[in-house]
């Protein structure tokens, strides 16, 4: 049993969420970093054991001699857009298994990058886990299995207000609708537009019927790899829809060189941050995940469609990640590489680890005409 674990980025909202997990169902000795030392609030007794060290993640000297020290290193400082894979090279030399909730394409490109070094050192390294990408990754996996050949997969995700989350969360957004981005369609890469292309999602509870937009995910590019599908789309909404129509009129009103201005973006996040501070109170905080895979099946066409919903964006986000730093430390993923969630986590364990966190899984099916 590897026993010390080092969440990176571990004060904010997500690495809280996965420490708050890993402490509820592992025995490990956690220790959490920032860039300046606050005080652990525990949500569980757990926590109260929880250790703190101040680090930045330029110190490249310190971050080596932190990594050294733990068994296992989650990932958690955000946005990954803007962050070089430098951790988990690290890593990687220093013979430390790697976690992160990694959640832009460029950034799981260059982790992809040093497979074969993993692989040589001995080192599981698991990318993009968390809700979305994450447990997205292992519902597409779960419907795949169903099917006699699956050619299409429909992600939907919707996220009330701020989810939880914190401000990273918010710059992340603005960085990701920046610039088109390449999806599957139809066997080829084809570019598209952030935030068009809108459909009406009908989510379970409490969210309904939702409008859901084209939004650059990891997951386009991992399953791809993954699975031999046609199509594979990933489309994004906000609860309450006035954020939707915002950052729509947001991108056709504004300039581009604007929108990639740094000073620009961290304002927008500020502002952003701060409305949802507000909604927070009304609309929740929850996620809802969908997940449409399409193919055949005992000679049929037909859809299967599995949805996730969590009161708490961020806390879900503790789970998928959670339960896959857990199921490193216990021995049950040893597999060296660097890999995407739907390529090393089963659909037993998947479930398994659902089932620990009490969450449930809606599942359906529906006969399409041929």
């Amino acid at each position: 049993m590897l026993e010390h674990v080092l969440i990176i980025g571990g004060q904010g909202h997500i690495g809280r969420s996965v420490a708050a997990d890993l402490a509820e169902h592992t025995q490990a000795q956690i220790t959490i970093t920032g860039r300046t030392a606050r005080k652990v609030v525990p949500s569980n007794d757990r926590m109260r054991t929880i250790h703190t060290l101040t680090l930045d993640l330029a110190d490249h000297h310190r971050l080596r001699e932190a990594i050294a020290a733990h068994d296992l290193v989650v990932h958690c400082a955000g946005p990954f857009r803007q962050r070089d894979a430098n951790v988990l090279a690290t890593c990687i030399q220093e013979g430390v298994h790697y976690v992160d909730v990694s959640d832009d394409r460029h950034f799981t490109q260059l982790a992809f990058s040093q497979r074969e070094a993993a692989k040589a050192a001995g080192v599981t390294a698991i990318v993009n886990t968390g809700v979305f990408p994450g447990i997205s990754n292992s519902l597409v996996r779960q419907g795949i299995e169903q099917f006699d050949r699956a050619d299409e997969v429909h992600l939907s995700y919707v996220v009330a207000s701020s989810g939880g989350a914190g401000i990273t969360v918010m710059r992340t957004t603005f960085l990701n609708i920046q610039n088109p981005f390449e999806a599957w369609i139809d066997g080829q890469w084809q570019p598209v537009q952030p935030y068009t292309d809108r459909e009406v999602i009908a989510f379970p509870g409490p969210f309904g019927r939702t409008n859901v937009y084209w939004f650059d995910m990891p997951e386009s590019y991992t399953l791809v790899e993954s699975y031999p599908l046609k199509t594979v789309s990933t489309k994004f909404g906000s609860k309450p829809d006035i954020y939707n129509r915002l950052t729509q009129m947001m991108l056709h009103r504004v300039p581009r060189p604007i929108m990639r201005n740094p000073g620009f973006v961290e304002m927008m996040a500020h502002i952003s941050y701060w409305m949802t501070e507000v909604s927070d109170r009304f609309s929740g905080t929850g996620v809802a995940v969908r997940a449409q895979v399409i193919g055949e099946k005992e000679g049929s066409r037909v859809g299967y469609c599995a949805n996730f919903v969590h009161p708490n964006a961020a806390v879900a986000t503790g789970y998928g990640t959670g339960s896959i730093a857990q199921f490193i430390l216990s021995g049950q993923i040893n597999q060296p590489g660097v890999w995407a969630v739907e390529q090393v986590l089963t659909t037993e364990l998947f479930e398994h680890s659902m089932n620990q966190r009490n969450s449930t899984i809606q599942r359906s099916w529906v006969e399409l005409s041929t």
